[in-house]
């Protein structure tokens, strides 16, 4: 079984979630198949990655209780006018094949364009039309969310953002936990970055016994984010999740939380500059 967390607005998530980003076609139904089997029950998608429809047959055919799966997908920046934003919605529903989606979130602000209030109040009349189980952002920072609750009195259940031991977000986390918002980590394994070879990394593994991508995400896990991991064989699907079982010392959690650069942003997005469409 894996742990859970609740967030203020009274959603709980597995301690660990799938990505499912480059999971598209017939290969990815089988890969987000093959990790409803392996125990996962936190699936992320967007509308931007173009596969909510693998997705949803993998959700349909994967003969897990859906009740017993979460399914995310996000809103893109090009469509966040509200009426946009409540057809896209639709739009990801039917994709999906599925009678609603399990979580919803915004992907990126935007703040140039500005219209990510808009966005976020088309979420709340999908989610009061039964659309969506609970709302959420993703690359919201605190003047974004301070916006949303201003204007619409309404508190998003999640904020998904990077976090990975070169970017740890230290105060970001400190902050969405004292709002209630439960923290999803994007591109937790660094992406493609030399995280996993890292001496610190690699040093902590042989103390534990664990394999270096089990220790990062086990520093997630430890801080109280949701790291969201890509993994395509079943070995790697159950090494991730056997992540929630392994406990780093505080000193092993402070090596690793040490390794944060001031760049250590993967490809230099800031939620105050970024524009996604």
């Amino acid at each position: 079984m894996i742990p859970t967390l609740t967030a203020g607005t009274g959603e709980t998530l597995p301690t660990v979630g799938f990505g499912t980003y480059n999971l598209n076609g017939d290969s990815g139904v089988d890969s987000v198949v093959k990790a409803l089997g392996n125990g996962y029950r936190l699936l992320d998608s967007a509308f931007n990655y173009e596969n909510e429809g693998a997705v949803g047959k993998a959700v349909r055919t994967s003969g897990v209780d859906r009740e017993e799966i979460i399914v995310t997908s996000k809103l893109p920046g090009r469509h966040h006018a509200h009426d946009e934003a409540i057809a896209t919605i639709e739009e990801s529903v039917f994709r999906t094949g599925l009678d609603y989606l399990d979580l919803y979130l915004i992907h990126w602000p935007n703040p140039k364009t500005g219209k990510y209030v808009e966005a976020w109040q088309a979420l709340i009349e999908a989610k009061e039309r039964g659309l969506l189980k609970a709302i959420g952002v993703s690359n919201f920072l605190p003047e974004h969310l301070d916006r949303l609750q201003a204007e619409t009195g309404v508190v998003p259940a999640v904020n998904q953002i990077e976090i990975h031991p070169y970017f740890p977000q230290t105060e970001a986390i400190a902050d969405l936990h004292e709002r209630g918002i439960l923290v999803e980590a994007w591109s937790p394994l660094g992406r493609g970055n030399d995280l996993l070879s890292n001496p610190v990394i690699t040093e902590i593994a042989a103390e534990q016994n664990a394999e270096p991508g089990q220790v990062v995400l086990a520093w997630h896990i430890a801080r109280g984010t949701i790291p969201l991991a890509k993994a395509g064989s079943t070995k790697n699907q159950l090494a991730n999740l056997a992540a929630v079982d392994l406990k780093l010392t505080e000193d092993q959690l402070a090596r690793i939380t040490g390794l944060g650069r001031p760049d250590g942003r993967i490809d230099d997005q800031d939620p105050a500059e970024y524009e996604e469409y």
